[in-house]
């Protein structure tokens, strides 16, 4: 059974790999073709590319991490652990703040509301998601010192081996923990609040569709159920995703075993492999393109 569980996790894992690498690849190809076709590519599919590109990047991220520790643990030296770690943290930030910037421009495009301040921002949705993204560099760039921090502090003690060495290994340790846990609950909550008021607008349309008809349901009604859908999935992936990513660093300083290592690697790949399937499926441009080429496959 101890044999058979590595197997059912690289299975896992490269089919979470794989999976991740066409849905997300698919998005971004389609977006590119069609702007290439029309010139012009509207705000949301400008957002899905990027957040399919930095999605790529975050699967092969995790993939070399995976591959180097379990199958060449010699070759991970401190200096590939940095260019790794830091890798991850570029790909991992703008993975998530790219999908909660989604979630806000959709927030913004769909729902209703008569606050002067709403109003206000959904007139200028496209300058609220660039401002929103220039803003979380500062996030990124405090994330990246605390990485790098406390990766030179476990080289200092690797090389003098020192026991105030251990304290301090351990203040980087909780700073970095820290530091990660404030980065990424910020797109996390932003995200549940839009779900949250995206709930309420739909409360609000229902009222109206009691007063207007059915007719009233094939618009404003479809849409928000599928915006929810796609929020509410990137709230339940985001919340495995970090779960295990904040059990891999807090068993950092202790040596894993290959089968949890594997299985919480799969589960980490989760968020960026799965989200873009259902963004597809939410998607009428993606999905009846995704059809029609299996259809033509099966043919």
């Amino acid at each position: 059974m101890m044999r058979l569980l590595p197997i059912i996790f690289y299975t896992l894992l490269m089919t979470e790999f794989v999976f991740g690498n066409f849905a997300n690849g698919f998005i971004a190809l389609v977006n590119f073709t069609d702007w290439v076709k029309r010139q012009k590519i509207s705000s949301a599919d400008q957002i899905l590319t990027a957040l399919a590109i930095s999605r790529i990047c975050l699967l092969w991220v995790i993939l070399m991490h995976w591959y180097i520790i379990v199958f060449h643990p010699d070759f991970y030296t401190m200096g590939l652990r940095i260019i790794i770690h830091n890798a991850w943290t570029v790909a991992n930030h703008f993975s998530i703040w790219f999908a909660t910037s989604l979630s806000i421009f959709y927030l913004l495009k769909i729902a209703n509301f008569s606050n002067l301040i709403f109003l206000h921002l959904k007139r200028r949705v496209q300058q609220v998601v660039v401002m929103l993204l220039l803003g979380t560099l500062v996030i990124l760039f405090f994330h990246l010192v605390a990485v790098n921090i406390h990766e030179s502090v476990n080289i200092k003690e690797c090389e003098e081996n020192m026991t105030y060495k251990i304290k301090l290994r351990n203040f980087a340790q909780m700073s970095y923990v820290t530091v990660f846990t404030v980065a990424n609950i910020l797109p996390f909550t932003a995200s549940l609040i839009c779900f949250l008021l995206l709930i309420c607008s739909l409360c609000k349309h229902l009222k109206k569709m009691q007063l207007y008809g059915k007719e009233f349901q094939d618009t404003r009604f479809k849409v928000h159920i599928k915006s929810l859908q796609t929020v509410i999935s990137f709230l339940l992936l985001l919340a495995i995703y970090f779960i295990s990513v904040i059990i891999a660093i807090s068993n950092s300083d202790r040596r894993l075993t290959k089968v949890n290592l594997i299985l919480w690697q799969a589960i980490g790949m989760t968020y960026p492999a799965c989200h873009p399937i259902i963004l597809i499926l939410g998607n009428t441009k993606l999905k009846q393109i995704l059809l029609s080429l299996f259809w033509q496959m099966r043919g």
